[in-house]
């Protein structure tokens, strides 16, 4: 089922943030994970004609992507000895690495700074957000012909759908995951169905939180999966899908029927997606706010296996009280959840094998506009990373007075596309084929940034 959601809010570009669409079984090329892509996948996993990255199998990926373009400038990149216009209202902080900075509205992320670490020098040359989000999401910059409207809109896969081709599934959860909802940039491309997110299309802070698509409901006792109308009307759907997918006949798609309902009545999935497992003061310390949540989910699927978690947070595009709004709902929200996130996964010894990205698709004006609110601003930005590997405790890179350019170590969405793939053990070199034979690159042009590692 395919259903259309709006909203009023929306960006400044005229898209609402909350407009998406919610692919269910019948998913669209790229928009959308289901159990017979699970079975393609592991087929399929594997594809590109090498893998010669660092050869780790066992690390995942957590982006937090802070749609909207976060003003970095107010949280890790502050300028105090700036002109009042350009400094704004904030002060800076010590952290728990001497001579590191952040601001004052992050006191917890504060104290975390020695899990992760600050590329202060990012760039690109894109101040529009569906360009800039294209390009932070699969590091490619998009070509003349790109919609931004079409829904997905990728030229080129995602991290995690190349994640997600490459590596295949761990056991019987999805490889990739999209939550609360699925960014228009998130999707596979060329890569087709079988590398496209499961999406949960769900706000894990709802009281009544459940997974949509999570099939059977977690109500479902397994041992009566095998006598529900319901299951036979799901099996019969997938089994047509499975004839499209993998171009097979209905009589030789016995395989698939038991491999589905094998896959519905995981443990392992079931476990994963029931975020009400996690004790009360737990969910409390990540925050109980829709980021907060989603954090906390996003720690609970890596645990179980999955390869890469995409999180969209939204409403960071503050052209109107950006200090406000920055003070009073954002930078709490992301205070809580990421230096949960970081706490937790360290305490359980995850977090050498979790690499954390913490971005938007771009910064915010160095000068202070009308309404106490900043533009957007490609050129200079800043963006967290840590765990996976990537030493914490650092900043790479610098920009100058007033936060407008990098000073020294420019990196851009090429750069950080190269450095997280190597980090997963895959070749940013790597080569995919399209179903025409055409070659693309997994990263063009790319450099790993060593200073991380």
């Amino acid at each position: 089922m395919m259903t259309l959601k709006r909203s009023k809010s929306r960006f400044c570009d005229g898209i609402a943030r909350r407009d998406f669409l919610s692919v269910g079984s019948a998913a669209l090329f790229g928009a959308g994970w289901t159990l017979p892509h699970l079975l393609e996948a592991q087929a399929q996993a594997g594809t590109p004609s090498s893998h010669n990255g660092s050869a780790r199998d066992d690390v995942s990926m957590i982006i937090v992507f802070l749609r909207g373009g976060a003003s970095t400038i107010d949280m890790f990149d502050m300028k105090p000895n700036a002109p009042s216009e350009i400094r704004g209202e904030f002060s800076p902080i010590s952290t728990n690495v001497p001579g590191i900075q952040v601001t004052e509205h992050l006191p917890l992320t504060s104290q975390q700074q020695d899990k992760f670490s600050l590329i202060r020098s990012f760039t690109h040359r894109n101040s529009s957000h569906g360009l800039a989000d294209h390009y932070m999401l699969t590091g490619y910059h998009p070509t003349p012909a790109f919609n931004a409207k079409l829904r997905p809109n990728n030229e080129r896969p995602s991290h995690g759908s190349i994640i997600s081709r490459v590596k295949g599934p761990r056991g019987s959860v999805p490889p990739y995951v999209c939550l609360p909802e699925m960014h228009k940039s998130a999707g596979s491309s060329y890569l087709g169905p079988s590398a496209a997110p499961f999406v949960i299309q769900a706000d894990p802070n709802a009281p009544n939180f459940s997974v949509p698509d999570l099939v059977p409901p977690l109500t479902i006792d397994p041992t009566r999966l095998a006598s529900r109308s319901e299951l036979r009307k799901q099996l019969a759907r997938f089994e047509q899908q499975a004839e499209q997918t993998f171009n097979r006949k209905a009589e030789a798609v016995s395989v698939f029927r038991e491999k589905a309902v094998s896959l519905m009545a995981s443990k392992e999935a079931k476990r994963a997606f029931n975020i009400e497992a996690e004790s009360p003061s737990l969910r409390d310390a990540y925050g109980r706010t829709t980021l907060g949540q989603s954090c906390l989910m996003a720690r609970r699927l890596v645990e179980a296996g999955v390869r890469c978690v995409t999180i969209q947070h939204v409403d960071w595009d503050t052209h109107q009280e950006n200090f406000r709004l920055l003070k009073d709902e954002l930078l709490p929200a992301l205070d809580s959840a990421m230096a949960m996130l970081f706490q937790d996964l360290s305490d359980r010894g995850m977090l050498e094998k979790t690499l954390v990205v913490v971005t938007g698709e771009f910064g915010r004006t160095p000068e202070i506009g009308g309404r106490a609110g900043r533009g957007h601003w490609g050129p200079a930005f800043t963006v967290a990373i840590g765990g996976g590997g990537v030493q914490g405790g650092r900043v790479i890179g610098s920009t100058d007075a007033h936060a407008a350019k990098p000073a020294e170590d420019p990196y851009g969405p090429e750069d950080l596309a190269a450095t997280v793939h190597h980090l997963l053990g895959i070749n940013p070199n790597d080569e995919f084929h399209s179903a025409e034979g055409r070659p693309f690159k997994i990263v063009n042009d790319g450099k790993i940034i060593r200073q991380l590692l």
